[in-house]
């Protein structure tokens, strides 16, 4: 028998907080994440604007015997879902937002709803970027928390390890700053742990000195899929760490709003950064632009710009998804990724990405916390639209079927930010951290007020 919450604590923040209860106007919209193939129907919705108005949520919360969800843009929601939301408030933190640079010392405080082309934009006039991901609407706090893959990062390594220090809400209510030196366990844990912890309302981060790069895509049709393929992965064994970059198979239906070079279109793409001067990434690029793609647009490029490189959906999509971290791609490799997703299959998938990992990547950062780094070759991430249930539960089925077929190449190991599907939380995390993360989730939060996408 389901009983229902008393939301009587929640309703009298209405007066301060935005909150959202079942039946009001404004929960449908409130409850919706990016990714819009995720339903997620929680007890409450709370739009905290300030730190003290997270506080009094997480209070309420507690006091009505719920229990509280971070989510700032809601691009990884599916794994929430897998689990019953109806003793859930759900914090979206997406009003909680702002930029503050010190361009002397090369930091950001970043509060904790904050999207990451907001950061970047903030950055550029000091020449200054960071280690966003590769979408500009993507928000810091799910992504940084939960590693980030950047195109920068086989030089600099995870974006979690910029990390200075954090505050972030715990279970008691208590607003707590957590750093190198103070509450050091917790920072620990929250770098990697981020959402099982409390919910963090501000990040302070170290800057890039770039103020430009050289980045771009190189463009094929599918039909040249076996030579790319197999051309990039033997670039990518000997690729400096100066270059980050991926390889995606793509496939787009006939719609007028898109470009012609995309409308209707299967191709593969190669995309990412390269630091280095204009010279020596040419020099490095030269073995992929020798195979002739029929649009190249690598050169220099402000930094703002490495935020378009990747053409991720400009605004909020339905879309399920699949991972796995691989390791060395022999030549039996390649041949399952082109019967899966070259010319002439029908995959039912948007894209199959095989993204560069290795270089900084997979280096335990000095002082890092529970996650600062990813061992393994390639980060495979499988994604197909899902405008509706059936379409979702024929791309959960697509997505699996790439992942499945390539088992034999994967690691134990996966990356947070890429797991749209419920997993063991165990497999992001080194055997000994993963224990050591679950006695200070023991510590911190005994009573499991917080439910993140990755619980532990």
């Amino acid at each position: 028998m389901t009983t229902t919450p008393d939301l009587t604590p929640l309703a009298r923040l209405a007066s301060g907080c935005e909150i959202h209860l079942p039946g009001d106007p404004g929960y449908d919209a409130a409850r919706t994440p990016w990714n819009l193939a995720v339903d997620q129907r929680p007890a409450a919705v709370a739009v905290p604007h300030t730190p003290a108005e997270v506080q009094a949520v997480v209070r309420a919360a507690a006091e009505a015997g719920l229990r509280v969800a971070p989510q700032s843009s809601g691009h990884g929601a599916a794994p929430l879902t897998e689990g019953a939301l109806d003793d859930v408030v759900l914090v979206r933190m997406h009003a909680l937002t702002g930029v503050t640079v010190d361009p002397d010392a090369r930091t950001a405080r970043v509060l904790g709803g904050t999207l990451w082309a907001d950061v970047v934009t903030a950055a550029a006039p000091h020449g200054l970027t960071v280690l966003h991901g590769s979408a500009p609407d993507v928000a810091v706090a799910g992504y940084l928390l939960g590693g980030g893959l950047s195109f920068y990062g086989r030089q600099h390594g995870l974006a979690v390890n910029a990390l200075r220090a954090v505050e972030v809400v715990t279970a008691d209510g208590t607003l707590r700053r957590a750093s190198a030196t103070e509450e050091p366990e917790l920072f620990w844990a929250v770098r990697g742990g981020g959402g099982n912890f409390g919910v963090v309302v501000a990040f302070e981060l170290d800057l890039l000195p770039y103020a430009d790069v050289y980045a771009g895509m190189l463009l094929w049709d599918r039909d040249r899929a076996p030579e790319v393929v197999r051309a990039w992965v033997e670039w990518s064994r000997t690729a400096p760490d100066s270059a980050t970059t991926s390889l995606r198979v793509m496939s787009f239906p006939p719609l007028p709003e898109l470009p012609p070079f995309l409308s209707g279109r299967d191709i593969v793409v190669v995309d990412g950064a390269i630091l280095e001067s204009d010279e020596d990434a040419a020099a490095v690029l030269a073995p992929l632009r020798a195979l002739e793609p029929e649009m190249d647009t690598f050169g220099r490029i402000p930094a703002t710009a490495l935020l378009q490189v990747h053409m991720d959906p400009p605004g909020p999509s339905p879309a399920v998804g699949d991972h796995s971290v691989l390791g060395s791609l022999d030549e039996a490799a390649i041949e399952v990724f082109l019967e899966q997703v070259g010319p002439g299959t029908r995959s039912g998938l948007m894209f199959a990405e095989l993204r560069q990992l290795g270089g900084a990547f997979a280096v335990p950062a000095a002082g890092g916390g529970a996650l600062s780094h990813v061992p393994g070759e390639y980060a495979l991430f499988c994604v197909a639209m899902a405008p509706t249930p059936q379409a979702a539960v024929a791309g959960r089925a697509a997505t699996f079927t790439v992942v499945r077929a390539l088992g034999a190449w994967s690691r134990t190991s996966l990356v947070p930010t890429f797991a749209e599907t419920k997993v063991d939380a165990s497999r992001f995390y080194d055997g000994e951290d993963w224990v050591r993360l679950c006695r200070a989730r023991d510590a911190a939060d005994p009573d499991r007020l917080f439910v993140a996408n990755h619980g532990i």
